[in-house]
């Protein structure tokens, strides 16, 4: 009701403006003319949609504005007449509004353009020197200085009561922009140093090889992406040797969780292949197989691994592409057998088992609630349709409907992929879907609770649905006592805490053919799309306990050494060969 409101108000003021002026009117043009401005404002906030609309069919907010000034002007000419010396006034002045608008918007486009594209970027390296400005507030910055357009609220509701009024309120708002234009005069000038490339570019490298980092953790992709990179900056702040993390999107680091390894950010390929401050370097760790590596790939000082962004049966885990590397590190003998059974080129003296350092946190111990916790967490869609190996479209709201009707109640943890919807919208809407069940369900038990609970009654289960960075997979593993997901890394990193896991066969291939195309999934239950061993699963017997803890081994390797010994052990050795 409230947006039907604001539309109706927005495309039916202007209209009255115009009848208001050309009566003339002044009253009910003061009035109008309100009701038009609180439109203005609503409507990018409540009704989203229709300012874009307009724009679309060219009738934008500054087309807008000017059609409403137009009015005033108008309105001014019938009451005061068009020789009137207050309506000449009033007409430079609204044209002067415009004026200390551009000069405005100019100059924050020369700011937010020169600190957001910046030949290279830092994070937790010392650039001082650049005396990079911070940035103005964020209306000050907006380059489209639609806020400056709100200063004609003073001549066009001062034409309501009369031509002096509106030439006053003219010059009070021109002298008001003009005010804004001139303070971003000094962030300009401190900015303006930043434009010398060269000089950017040596200030960075002054720093990186005062660093002098010894191994590189490269990373290109989208920001969805970004915990590709994440899951190995705890990894490499404790090695033994000196990490930089070398990023090719801009803005990326925001994406980072908080680490202390130094970042630099460089876009252009050019740049970044004559970046000599990388040269105490020996090694190169990549996370994903994107066009991009190919920059980093290409000097020759470097030695390339192949880390991967999770260890799993997914056709990623042996990609044709890792045979550009110079070795591939896995987790355990189970990445090595991957890559022969796949027959891509990755010769076998070139896989390195180096253990999975990230799951030292992942605890064997449920969290002792006095109800049972489920964890579901979908992959998402792939790539194309031989990588989809998603249960969200087609068993995903039915797995999540049983969990929440089941007797005893469950709590369930619902954490979909990153990258969820990406490709596929039907994915996205399986997702928002379960959101609605699982809201649904928490609205229906805190209506259905009296708030003085009785003795001995059941306790609230807050069901739980993760869609950003927190709390991390690993902590939902902690949280709960069974797991529901997909051919994916979760599973294998799953086998960390040895607890009871279930798999889909969204393919729907024999029980056999299933376990050997996808070795990860032989100590766990299996789901077909009729869920037929989801009761047993989540009622029945533990008897694949001794299997999990075998799987394990074969996955992640020997338990001693511990992993982070294994990985430090691969890195020390590269240098001992260079």
């Amino acid at each position: 009701m409230r947006k039907l409101i604001v539309i109706a108000a927005l495309l039916g003021c202007y209209p009255v403006l115009f009848v208001a002026s050309a009566w003339p009117a002044p009253v009910l043009f003061g009035v109008a003319a309100a009701v038009s401005y609180a439109a203005e404002y609503a409507a990018a906030r409540v009704a989203r949609r229709l300012p874009e609309l307009l724009a679309m069919v060219h009738l934008g907010t500054t087309l807008r504005f000017a059609a409403r000034q137009t009015a005033a002007l108008l309105l001014v000419a019938r009451t005061a007449g068009a020789d009137s010396p207050w309506f000449v006034a009033l007409a430079a002045g609204m044209l002067a509004i415009h004026g200390v608008r551009a000069a405005h918007s100019g100059l924050a486009m020369r700011l937010v353009r020169t600190l957001s594209n910046l030949p290279i970027t830092t994070r937790n390296l010392d650039v001082s020197a650049l005396r990079i400005p911070k940035m103005p507030p964020r209306w000050l910055r907006d380059v489209r200085s639609v806020r400056f357009l709100y200063l004609d609220a003073l001549p066009v509701l001062g034409a309501a009561s009369g031509a002096v009024a509106a030439a006053v309120g003219a010059g009070v708002a021109v002298a008001a922009g003009a005010a804004g234009a001139l303070a971003l005069l000094p962030y300009v000038r401190r900015a303006l140093p930043l434009t010398d490339k060269a000089r950017v570019i040596e200030v960075v490298s002054e720093q990186v090889r005062a660093y002098r980092p010894e191994v590189i953790l490269y990373f290109s992709g989208a920001t969805a992406a970004a915990y590709q990179a994440r899951m190995w900056l705890p990894t490499l702040e404790r090695g033994n040797r000196r990490a930089i993390v070398v990023l090719r999107e801009r803005g990326m680091a925001r994406h980072l969780e908080p680490s202390s390894l130094p970042m630099v950010c460089i876009p252009s390929s050019a740049d970044l292949m004559s970046f000599r401050a990388l040269s105490s370097a020996k090694l190169c760790l990549y996370v994903s197989n994107v066009g991009r590596n190919v920059h980093m790939l290409r000097i020759p000082t470097l030695r390339s691994a192949f880390l991967n962004h999770g260890d799993s049966d997914k056709e990623a885990s042996f990609n044709p592409f890792s045979r550009v590397y110079d070795e591939v590190w896995v987790a355990g003998p189970a990445g090595r057998d991957r890559y022969r059974r796949a027959k891509v080129g990755v010769r076998d003296e070139c896989i390195h088992e180096v253990g999975r350092p990230q799951l030292e946190g992942i605890s064997t111990k449920g969290p002792g609630l006095p109800y049972r916790t489920v964890l579901y967490a979908p992959t998402w869609e792939g790539w194309n349709d031989d990588l989809l190996h998603t249960s969200l479209i087609t068993m995903g709201p039915r797995i999540v409907r049983a969990l929440l009707d089941h007797d005893p109640p469950l709590r369930v943890i619902y954490k979909p992929h990153p990258l969820t919807g990406h490709r596929d919208r039907r994915a996205l809407r399986a997702h928002r879907k379960i959101v609605a069940m699982m809201e649904g369900a928490e609205l229906a038990e805190t209506k259905a609770r009296h708030p003085s609970r009785a003795a001995g009654e059941t306790p609230r289960i807050r069901h739980l649905i993760v869609t950003g960075p927190e709390p991390h997979l690993y902590d939902c593993f902690n949280q709960c006592d069974l797991l529901i997901s997909d051919i994916s890394s979760v599973v294998a990193d799953f086998l960390a805490s040895e607890k009871p896991y279930a798999v889909t066969n969204v393919a729907g291939l024999p029980e056999h053919a299933f376990h050997e195309r996808y070795p990860s999934t032989e100590a766990g239950v299996l789901l077909g799309a009729d869920l037929a061993g989801l009761a047993e699963f989540l009622d029945g017997e533990d008897t694949l306990a001794r299997a999990r803890v075998k799987l394990r081994s074969y996955l992640f390797g020997p338990e001693y050494p511990d992993a982070l010994t294994r990985f430090n052990a691969a890195v020390e050795r590269v240098f001992a060969g260079s």
